[in-house]
């Protein structure tokens, strides 16, 4: 039981860290490599204000979101000035310097990282089911934000910015909203994380995590909710299940992303399209 109980904890948290990314590249196109140092951000500061302010579990996540989205909005400054290629490169950086900023503070725990962070006083039962809640509250502002004008005009910054610009759309508002909402919905993953681990270290926010979320949004199709739900759930777990995948992440992951991207960009979301419209023109010709 408490090995089901740690495996769904770490899916939730996995799929809200999928969908923070999935609103930045997936909703409106901004390539992001660096996206695990924001749930860096998220967890070191709930896991300090926990461990040093005597902070309750709960009152850290406002914190986190906070400060991962603030340092989202610096980061979403670059997009305004560099696109694509330069973008992903500019974002890759902000993970490094994360990590290596990390490791030379002591009061973030340096090498050694942050240990005995505070019981989270839910019970283990009880921290999975307030983990699958944000979950799915995050699920639905995700669909929410999809279907709503916000996510039509994010839609359109993807597809055409320079068409948006001329039809008026305030870009790098928009461009600025993306950033903020994802960064701070991955610092609330981040918060969960620390406490679920309960250590957390530089390595855990490293490029081969950014690289891992990357897969997991591309993988189940980029802007697609339901898909990046699926795959980060799944994919989360692989690691669990196979042994060997978690000893070589980065040439698992890769390699996943390098295919999809080679042979169905659209993901599993996009496969499924592919089959239910070939599925309705055999019904129609029959």
């Amino acid at each position: 039981m408490d090995y089901e109980i740690t495996l769904l904890t770490g899916m939730a948290i996995s799929v809200m860290f999928a969908l923070s990314l999935n609103l930045i590249t997936g909703f409106c196109g901004q390539i992001s490599l660096g996206h695990a140092a924001f749930q860096g951000v998220g967890a070191y500061t709930a896991a300090l204000l926990g461990k040093a302010a005597g902070w309750p579990f709960l009152a850290t996540l406002p914190a986190a979101m906070l400060l991962a989205g603030v340092l989202g909005v610096v980061v979403g400054l670059a997009s305004l000035r560099v696109r694509d290629d330069f973008l992903a490169i500019t974002t890759m950086g902000v993970v490094f310097l994360f990590v290596g900023a990390v490791r030379q503070q002591d009061v973030l725990g340096g090498e050694l990282g942050v240990s005995g962070i505070p019981d989270h006083g839910f019970g283990r039962i009880g921290f999975m089911a307030v983990a699958l809640l944000a979950c799915v509250l995050v699920v639905l502002l995700s669909s929410h934000i999809r279907r709503a004008w916000m996510g039509r005009v994010f839609n359109g910054i993807a597809e055409d910015e320079d068409t948006m610009r001329v039809l008026g759309i305030d870009v790098p508002r928009y461009k600025l909203a993306a950033f903020a909402i994802g960064t701070a919905l991955a610092g609330l993953s981040g918060a969960f994380l620390a406490y679920h681990l309960q250590f957390i270290g530089a390595d855990n926010f490293g490029f081969i995590e950014s690289i891992t979320v990357l897969s997991m949004v591309v993988v189940g199709g980029i802007g697609s909710v339901s898909g990046v739900l699926v795959a980060a759930a799944v994919l989360s777990a692989l690691p669990a299940w196979f042994q060997f995948i978690g000893d070589y992440k980065l040439l698992v992951y890769g390699g996943l992303l390098f295919l999809m991207m080679r042979f169905s960009p659209g993901g599993m979301a996009g496969l499924v399209r592919r089959a239910m419209r070939a599925g309705g023109a055999r019904e129609g010709g029959a």
